[in-house]
């Protein structure tokens, strides 16, 4: 029997050690499907519910493997859903290979059923490279250059191939005219800085008495050197939320998060240090950087299409953060004198951890939700990966779990978007599929997507040795974080149309999967409720039933912009008196030292 071009491809991904391919079935891609059952499910194809959740599913497989993720969907309508998960992608610099279908080239240009302009569609998400399949002595290189340049440049790309394309007997490029062959695999490689380049960046950083560093995800291959170069500057280290797991809370002079959903102490460190230092991340959001000029900086970043953004860096170095900080650390300085600036810094990461124990102790109605994410923390295994949906449970995530060596986490970054944090989880499963994933979801994600993938989980559960994959829902029947932006952007009170959603029973709904559900109303129930789940023999959905009326209070809130808060609050939100009540306790414990207080 001829081998097919749609046999190929799946030959061809099998050559490159991939495993599972995150898809949806329509008729654009009957080709790759049939090859599929030809070649015994190799690589498996994993049904989501939804061709948006396939790419998320690869997105996070790809997070937390450190290999490509690839996700495939139909022609028109399956390949438009594959869009956000893309963007997402592309964002936040994951490597992933988008494969859908398009109508038969016969039919193309005659408006034909399903027939979407691809091209056009994804010539931004997949910038870096997106190539239509016209004849099969195109393959393996267009499939090859995809993979090769979704790791080199860290984003995703996309293979189009027409129906009719994926039906045709397969026949290699050859030795001729206007034929391109290739060939697999790609080594490892290394980028460093010149040796001046090099030096000019330690000048800056021996000058400095106050220094700061700030990592990224593109730290993560170098904890090592990321720890060595902050104690001898004795700096604070902030991570931008990508970076989160790159280090671990437990270092003293670990500021934590920065930014929006950050901490006070890293707030503090930007604020007051003479020296930045950025490693492997493109944190966004200058304002909560170094005021221009109060600080001399230098970053490294090995993307030179992405160095030199958001601050005036005097100093910014391409290359690979292990590599380039083994030549740095020999240029320091060994003798820097006082400890004054790192005593500085960890007093301050003691108290804002104090104030976070203050928070999550803090009485609500029915269950705080700082509390919820306070008392899973000591549980986590030690192995654990974690995802976090945005909104305000991205607040929780950042603030009150503490990276221990070992643990991953992950969630939507620079896209933010709703929806992938189960999904990211199914994806992490599959990469590990030994180790406990735990993903942390509101209740608005939840409803958007976050229940349909229960099924997926459901439905491939018996492939993961380790069955643990938990689901927490915080579930207080509002859109939180845009009610918050509301309040505290637009001066708005919280408008219930738009922001009011139903109380679904998502324990009910994951037991009826056959699933484990739990479902916890009291603050006194929290952490037994947790401790069950974590203990569940196969995935298992924990809600919670929160207080949308808990602030999640940005580190940088002054008491004028608390008071500006409360006014827009009180010109009719319907529910002023606890959003004011709440949002006042949970500022006042910034400055109140001692045991917690409610």
């Amino acid at each position: 029997m001829s081998t097919k071009v749609s046999d190929h491809v799946l030959e061809r991904l099998r050559a490159w050690d991939v495993e599972q391919v995150f898809a949806y079935p329509g008729d654009g891609i009957n080709g790759l499907l049939a090859a599929w059952g030809r070649a015994g499910d190799k690589p498996r194809f994993i049904q989501s519910r939804h061709e948006e959740m396939s790419a998320f599913e690869a997105v996070g497989y790809a997070k937390f493997s450190g290999r490509i993720g690839v996700c495939a969907a139909t022609s028109g309508p399956g390949a438009i859903h594959l869009l956000n998960g893309l963007y997402d992608a592309k964002l936040d610099h994951v490597p992933v290979l988008a494969i859908v279908g398009q109508t038969d080239r016969s039919a193309m240009g005659g408006s034909y059923q399903q027939e979407v302009d691809l091209h056009t569609l994804y010539k931004d998400v997949a910038s870096e490279f997106v190539e239509t399949v016209t004849v099969p002595e195109q393959l393996p290189n267009v499939l090859d250059r995809a993979i090769r340049t979704a790791y080199a440049r860290r984003c995703p790309t996309a293979l189009i191939i027409p129906g009719d394309v994926q039906e045709l007997d397969y026949s290699p490029p050859t030795h001729a005219f206007k034929m391109v062959p290739s060939s697999l695999g790609v080594s490892a490689w290394t980028a460093t800085p010149t040796d001046e380049a090099l030096r000019r960046a330690a000048e800056v950083l021996n000058a400095g008495d106050k220094p700061a560093i700030l990592i990224g995800q593109g730290a993560a291959g170098a904890v090592a050197e990321v720890r060595e170069i902050a104690e001898l500057l004795g700096a604070g280290v902030a991570k931008a939320l990508l970076g989160k797991d790159v280090l671990s809370d437990e270092l003293p002079y670990v500021t934590g998060p920065i930014g929006l959903l950050g901490s006070r102490p890293s707030y503090e460190l930007m604020r007051d240090c003479d020296t930045l230092l950025t490693i492997g991340s493109s944190f966004p959001y200058a304002q909560f950087l170094p005021d221009f000029g109060a600080a001399r900086a230098v970053q490294i970043d090995l993307d030179p299409h992405m160095i030199g953004m958001r601050y005036p860096y005097e100093v910014n170095l391409v290359g690979d953060a292990r590599a380039t900080l083994q030549r740095l650390i020999p240029l320091l300085e060994t003798d820097r004198g006082g400890r004054e600036w790192y005593d500085t810094v960890a007093a301050n990461v003691r108290r804002w951890h104090e104030t976070m124990d203050r928070r999550a102790g803090l009485a609500a109605d029915p269950i705080n939700p700082e509390y919820v994410a306070r008392a899973v923390d000591p549980l986590l295994p030690d192995d654990v990966i974690l995802t976090a949906d945005s909104g305000s449970v991205a607040n929780w995530y950042a603030r009150h779990i503490t990276m221990r060596p070992g643990m991953r986490g992950s969630l939507s970054g620079t896209l933010a978007t709703m929806g992938p944090g189960v999904p990211y989880a199914i994806g992490a499963k599959f990469a590990h599929p030994d180790r406990p994933v735990v993903a942390l979801v509101g209740d608005g994600a939840m409803q958007m997507n976050g229940l349909a993938e229960m099924i997926t989980a459901a439905k491939y559960r018996d492939r993961w040795s380790d069955p643990r994959l938990v689901v927490a829902v915080w579930n207080n029947q509002d859109l939180n974080q845009v009610t918050w932006e509301m309040r505290a952007m637009e001066g708005a009170p919280s408008f219930l149309p738009s922001q009011e959603i139903p109380d679904v029973r998502y324990a009910d709904f994951a037991r009826s999967l056959g699933l484990e559900g739990i479902r916890v109303e009291k603050s006194e129930d929290v952490e037994a409720g947790w401790r069950a789940a974590l203990a569940a023999d196969r995935p298992c959905v924990i809600e919670f039933l929160t207080d949308p009326a808990v602030p999640p209070v940005p580190p940088h809130a002054t008491w004028e912009q608390m008071e500006a808060t409360a006014a827009s609050v009180l010109k009719g939100d319907p529910d002023r008196g606890s959003v004011v009540k709440q949002g006042l306790k949970a500022k006042v414990q910034e400055f109140l030292p001692g045991r917690t207080r409610r």
